[in-house]
């Protein structure tokens, strides 16, 4: 098999930070990092064609393991040859294990495990996800028929999937569990990491006629210092060929546990952090070392009638837009700001218009893309810090 992964650090910052750019090499091509990854958690970046996704400069979209292995099932999509083209998206791919699926929707916490560290997030239904030191047992948040990922399990589904970047299958805790328990935890997760790369080194000598599939270890240890760095060092010297930084974290932190981390993982090593999308926490993993990152929020909210300023994040729906023909944003050159006005974007979300939320994914996307594109061209002209403090500057004194 030949292995047509690889990562190579074209600038690094310096300047007490530890960003850099760099081009992650995959069998469906080149990621230039950093770089945002739109989420397409069903195979489907929800209300946007893959064309459009191209359209807004995407360079890759992350899948989900727990969402397809429940519809349509992962044998399926690997019949079809793979998610590249079951999708029609012919650039490069993640999947994620599937592990934080698994354990929030199947613990009936809905969207979140819980980022306060207070009881706020507790569950919201009858708990659906049981964990032992093999695996997890699970209720489908679908029909609740009953199911059981292990390690070996995710690797294969993800396998199956064909996606360029996979992530190995990990624990995922909340900030309410103790310290006693995070370390049970990562016992049982760093166990887990190495059952992911023996399962796919079998799957690879099974099939070595596939283009090359990566492996990336998650990083785990909530908020704790002493663990993240732990863990960082163990599987740090294991064969992955890259990590992710996932774990419930309190905003205001980011920056810190990014470097913790980054500081004891291999420096030739891709990393990408589970999640964000804000723009502040953005520009904290980046300073620290983050090369991409994933995140639902951009088409969400915008489903939701948000769409992302210079000067903060807005709603369509309220009444000053009426009879506003000004584009979503002025010099903004995605497909929504150049044909339509906000006028007309409030005239279809007020009337519910199904074309409303395509227009406002698409404006989202775009913004969050050129932002990670100009921090990266940022990078590489030394300019960084400059453009941090004037966008959050804009960003956030006038949002607030």
């Amino acid at each position: 098999m030949q292995n047509k992964f690889s990562y190579k650090i074209t600038h690094e910052l310096g300047q007490g930070t530890l960003a850099r750019t760099g081009t992650i090499h995959t069998p469906h091509g080149d990621i230039q990092t950093p770089a945002f990854i739109v989420v397409g958690t069903k195979a489907t970046v929800k209300a946007m064609t893959p064309e459009q996704v191209r359209g807004v400069h995407a360079q890759a979209v992350l899948a989900n393991a727990y969402h397809l292995y429940l519809q349509p099932g992962h044998e399926l999509i690997d019949k079809a040859g793979g998610l590249s083209k079951f999708m029609n998206w012919d650039g490069p791919t993640f999947t994620d294990s599937g592990g934080f699926q698994v354990l929030s929707l199947g613990s009936g916490y809905k969207k979140v495990i819980d980022m306060t560290g207070t009881e706020s997030n507790t569950p919201k239904q009858e708990r659906r996800a049981f964990i032992d030191d093999d695996g997890v047992t699970f209720h489908s948040h679908i029909d609740g028929s009953k199911h059981r990922f292990t390690p070996e399990l995710s690797v294969q589904i993800q396998h199956g999937i064909q996606a360029d970047i996979m992530f190995a299958f990990d624990e995922l805790t909340s900030l309410v569990d103790p310290y006693s328990y995070q370390q049970e935890s990562l016992v049982r997760t760093h166990d887990w990491a190495e059952r992911c790369v023996v399962e796919l080194d079998r799957l690879r000598a099974l099939h070595p006629e596939r283009p090359y599939q990566a492996l990336f270890g998650v990083i785990q240890g909530a908020q704790y210092e002493d663990l993240r760095r732990e863990t960082s060092k163990l599987l740090g010297d294991m064969s992955f060929d890259g990590y992710g930084i996932g774990g419930a974290i309190e905003k205001e932190k980011i920056g810190d546990i990014v470097r913790w981390v980054n500081e004891e993982l291999p420096k030739d090593k891709p990393k990408h952090m589970l999640g964000i999308s804000e723009p502040d926490d953005i520009f904290a993993a980046i300073e620290n070392g983050v090369d991409t990152f994933d995140c639902v929020s951009p088409t969400r909210v915008g489903r939701n009638g948000a769409f992302y300023t210079y000067e903060g994040r807005k709603n369509i729906k309220g009444a000053r837009y009426y009879d506003d023909f000004t584009p979503l944003l002025e010099d903004c050159t995605c497909y929504t700001c150049q044909n339509y006005t906000r006028a007309y974007m409030h005239h279809l979300f007020k009337s519910k218009e199904i074309l409303g939320l395509t227009l406002m994914s698409l404006h989202n996307e775009h913004f969050i893309i050129k932002l990670v594109d100009d921090i990266r061209d940022s990078i590489r002209d030394d300019s960084f810090f400059e453009l941090k403090e004037s966008w959050l500057k804009n960003y956030y004194e006038a949002k607030g």
